[in-house]
């Protein structure tokens, strides 16, 4: 196989960790598909067999390109940067995604109305979104993923499944959303907890002064004299519905 390492990418090669990716969307004809970084069609192949509505995203244009002649019009193909574009209307997310823009691709998915997300990360940056408060790994991402979504980690995937190899292990995630009445704006509590983790060494009393939140009827509360990262979940999404 050609190897393209302009940006870097390591191609996901082995073909039963295709077919159980595409397994875990549990697929069907009507879905809507979104796939980030598509790369050279591996998995786009195996979507387009399962759904009539593939959204193929890759930022390198000869990728691109080699996408479209590979699929032909049973994919649409958008050669964009997935960061800086309008994602189309999608029921599942199903990629091997960016190891570089994991963060901030995940918020920009999960600001979005999707009903199953199946992702591959890079197994440290899993330990983060799945991560305890008081852990190093804790923080800002792990809030916004587990207060948003259930999260599931199905597999481990070996280095040798990718071409070329990549120096890092990755681990395949389902995440599926919460319906959660509390968190009516997603925008609106992922932009609350950006800000918070922002001054994450500060008390949360400090740090909310400092945004200049009425925090009068939150003075009985045990956990404002707490960092953000010794938070629960569960705390941080209360503290949100009593604050906005």
């Amino acid at each position: 196989m050609k190897r393209y390492r302009g940006l870097g990418q390591h191609f996901l090669v082995d073909e039963k960790i295709l077919d159980r990716i595409v397994a875990y969307g549990d697929l069907m004809k009507e879905d809507r598909i979104l796939e980030i970084g598509a790369g050279i069609g591996n998995l786009t192949e195996r979507l387009i067999e399962q759904s009539a509505n593939v959204y193929a995203i890759e930022v390198d244009s000869r990728l691109a390109e080699r996408l479209e002649e590979r699929c032909g019009k049973r994919a649409t193909v958008i050669n964009a940067d997935a960061l800086k574009i309008e994602f189309p209307e999608f029921d599942k997310v199903i990629s091997n995604l960016p190891y570089a823009i994991s963060s901030k691709i995940t918020l920009k998915i999960l600001r979005s109305n999707f009903t199953i997300g199946v992702l591959m990360y890079q197994a440290e940056f899993v330990r983060r979104i799945t991560a305890s408060p008081r852990t190093k790994a804790y923080g800002r991402i792990a809030v916004c993923v587990q207060a948003l979504t259930d999260v599931e980690v199905l597999e481990e995937v070996p280095r040798t499944a990718f071409n070329p190899v990549p120096p890092v292990h990755s681990s395949i995630v389902r995440l599926t959303p919460k319906h959660n009445p509390e968190i009516e704006n997603k925008d609106l509590f992922l932009n609350f907890v950006t800000n918070l983790f922002s001054n994450r060494r500060k008390k949360l009393f400090k740090t909310l002064k400092s945004l200049r939140f009425d925090t009068t009827n939150l003075s009985h509360e045990k956990f404002l004299g707490r960092r953000p990262d010794e938070l629960e979940v569960s705390a941080m999404v209360e503290l949100y519905r009593k604050l906005i």
